[in-house]
């Protein structure tokens, strides 16, 4: 799910390098990783793309396409969020690694607890008749 944190995230890659490419995620990637997308991955990739600090949307079919991409795309710096903190530190043989601090109080977990919250809610109301 798509927020300021990421935006941010995308601007300040934009800050440490010429050109920024990003990999999301497929809806079967995805699945293989035992998550469930609220948009599809269509639609992410065209939001992604739309953004100015985004040169290049590719797909992330796996987490062992990542040194091949690397090479492909010349990469010189990969950068994640630092949840991800020594995750992928054996890219460092392929180019620079680089966490970014994440923005505070903000996450895709936090965002989707509250939407089931949200629509939860709804659905007593609407028990309910009140909508």
């Amino acid at each position: 799910m798509f927020h300021i944190g990421h935006l941010r995230l995308l601007k300040r890659m934009r800050e440490l390098g010429e050109r920024v490419i990003v990999a999301v995620s497929t809806d079967e990637f995805n699945a293989l990783k035992g998550k469930k997308a609220l948009v599809p991955y269509e639609e992410r990739r065209e939001i992604v793309e739309a953004l100015r600090y985004v040169d290049l949307v590719i797909p992330e079919k796996s987490w062992e396409q990542k040194t091949d991409d690397i090479r492909q795309y010349c990469v010189d710096c990969f950068v994640m969020g630092n949840d991800w903190q020594g995750h992928f530190d054996y890219l460092s043989a392929f180019c620079e690694v680089v966490y970014l601090e994440r923005t505070q109080n903000i996450s895709s977990t936090a965002l989707r607890k509250s939407r089931e919250l949200v629509v939860g809610q709804n659905e007593c109301l609407n028990i309910l008749g009140i909508f």
